[in-house]
């Protein structure tokens, strides 16, 4: 993107040149033909080297190409640390975080491995946990203090149902509890939704990954477990694998990122991720700077090349 595209038509000049350069270098060929003693001419006139005199043309079109894109005003997109944000985990709490096909249990592994999550984010970020079950709730109000949160994590036990939908209408709600600016202003949040099963109750999960959207409020979905996980539900042994179209379809409708974890260490990988995901935002930076110093080095090398065909070398 370019904040004057209109002088990026300054680049039809290049082919013009080169169109130029070619009939000049095949009409100096031509006249070339007129010497039938190629000795004498030899003698009086030096050859120069071809590749040396093409190079020095290709480096100046380089560098007017360069400089009328620097001209331009170009924009980039620069990734740069939020100064706030709200972060909420949502952990799931259902029965089949009781499977432990991730050792020692999908819900042990998944409170060390959240605590740690905590550490990677900035400390002026604020946290929130909520778990998922048939009743989600708010376990934690947003709050930038890290004992708390570590406390809320570790008090999570397993309860009855999914209801994914509803987890997420409540991570929202959760947001808006957050402190705000001294401008008043919302921080930006964020929602990471860890989960092992399918939803099972209360209202559509894409409803609640719509209204995420809405708020501008991504959603970053770990599907958790493998497909052979297993638990024993009244007397019978369940397998449990993790809903992972699910988790896809949440992300892609909120505007967050999937992810897949399979053991202890993808999870922690995973959350590595989300972390510099949340805890960086893209912000448009004018990139002329950047492209006039590509120009210039373009034509320092023009002028070394223009230089070496003038020179007589021993």
């Amino acid at each position: 993107m370019f904040l004057a595209p209109e002088r990026l038509w300054w680049l039809l000049l290049v082919p013009v040149l080169v169109i130029a350069y070619i009939w000049a270098t095949r009409r100096k060929g031509r006249q070339g033909m007129r010497f039938t003693n190629t000795a004498v001419l030899g003698r009086v006139v030096r050859k120069q080297s071809q590749w040396r005199r093409h190079l020095a043309v290709a480096l100046s079109l380089a560098s007017l190409v360069t400089l009328v894109l620097a001209w331009s005003r170009p924009n980039g997109v620069e990734k740069m640390p939020r100064e706030r944000a709200t972060v909420v985990l949502v952990i799931d709490v259902s029965r089949s975080m009781a499977a432990t096909d991730v050792q020692p249990s999908r819900l042990e592994a998944a409170q060390q491995l959240s605590k740690e999550f905590l550490t990677q984010l900035p400390s002026q970020y604020n946290v929130a946990v909520v778990s998922l079950s048939g009743n989600p709730a708010t376990r934690l109000s947003p709050t930038t203090d890290r004992v708390f949160a570590n406390r809320a994590i570790d008090a999570l036990s397993l309860q009855d149902s999914t209801a994914v939908g509803d987890a997420l209408y409540v991570a929202l709600s959760a947001i808006q509890m957050a402190p705000r600016g001294d401008d008043g202003s919302t921080a930006p949040g964020a929602i990471v939704l860890l989960s092992d099963g399918m939803n099972t109750a209360g209202r559509s999960p894409l409803q609640g990954a719509a209204e995420a959207r809405r708020a501008e409020v991504p959603v970053y979905t770990i599907a958790y477990g493998t497909e052979n996980g297993s638990v024993d539900l009244d007397g019978k042994r369940e397998r449990v694998p993790p809903d992972r179209e699910l988790m896809q379809q949440i992300a892609d409708s909120s505007g967050g990122a999937t992810f897949t974890a399979e053991s202890a260490g993808d999870l922690s990988r995973v959350y590595e991720n989300i972390g510099s995901e949340v805890g960086y935002e893209e912000v448009k930076k004018e990139t002329t700077a950047t492209w006039a110093g590509y120009g210039l080095a373009f034509a320092v090398l023009a002028a070394l090349a223009a230089v070496s065909l003038g020179a007589r070398w021993p």
